[in-house]
């Protein structure tokens, strides 16, 4: 089971966002191969619906950025979402390497116990994702792998009520009054905090609420961009991490996270 809660499981997760996106084409399985590769315990990954009903990962709605297709997801049969090449915009390297089907990624969750923090990025077709991810959840038995997560608290209180036991994070891009009021009123079992907007008191306050944290870090390439000004960002998480205010941290570059978590060990 992937267990949210460092203080359950005795160990920080390390996820990989979309995958270890930086050695390799995002939302594919070559970047979660990855993830498991260089010591990653989660990947955190997107989801939108094709024209006849089935999800695929892919993180915008278009097929436009990542794919060599063109149009709206929603457009398309899963079938030829499938058959479109998600590696060549990334590198040469990587052509032909396809989009996959969630059902595909939940199955290699499975096998490797690999953690999967699955985000909902079509709204649109919101109600029927909803029926179909609870369905394929049930399908692959993967359910104990998956956190659903969304920026819409809203939606995962849907997800929550229409999926048997799912566990749900919601993501946040700004600090809140009232974290713990947040957790109870979403029913999170986790809550997403990025760089900047991580306080101490408030992860307790979200701790106390029972639910876990996943702390996201921008790539290292730009947090090199302040670090050469003076801000210690590594010591500073680092610090966070010993004292065990975060259960999980996300980002780009998998090998930096993982070097991370094992240079900044949970105090015991």
């Amino acid at each position: 089971m992937f267990e949210l809660l460092a203080s359950k499981s005795g160990h920080v997760h390390v996820c990989g966002h979309r995958g270890h996106s930086i050695g390799a084409p995002e939302n594919t399985m070559a970047a979660f191969r990855q993830t498991k590769e260089l010591g990653g315990t989660s990947c955190e990954i997107d989801i939108v619906m094709s024209k006849d009903g089935e999800i695929v990962v892919l993180h915008d709605i278009t097929l436009d950025r990542t794919t060599n297709g063109r149009g709206l997801a929603a457009d398309h049969t899963a079938t030829e979402i499938v058959a479109l090449d998600a590696g060549s915009s990334f590198s040469a390297d990587y052509a032909g390497e396809p989009v996959p089907l969630l059902r595909d990624t939940l199955f290699y969750a499975k096998e490797e116990d690999m953690g999967l923090h699955i985000e909902i990025k079509d709204s649109r077709n919101e109600d029927a994702l909803i029926a179909r991810l609870g369905e394929l959840l049930a399908e692959t038995a993967a359910a104990d792998q998956v956190v659903v997560i969304s920026f819409d608290h809203k939606q995962l209180l849907k997800a929550k009520a229409r999926i048997p036991g799912v566990r749900t994070e919601g993501i946040t891009h700004a600090r809140h009054a009232d974290p713990r009021g947040l957790v109870r009123t979403a029913k999170l079992d986790s809550v997403s905090v990025e760089l900047g907007r991580f306080y101490a008191e408030d992860a307790e306050a979200i701790h106390a609420a029972g639910a876990a944290i996943r702390f996201h870090l921008p790539a290292p390439s730009k947090l090199s961009a302040v670090e050469r000004y003076g801000w210690d960002i590594r010591a500073e998480v680092g610090e966070l991490l010993r004292k065990g205010y975060i259960d999980s941290v996300s980002g780009d570059d998998v090998a930096y996270l993982r070097r991370l978590v094992d240079d900044f060990p949970i105090e015991s």
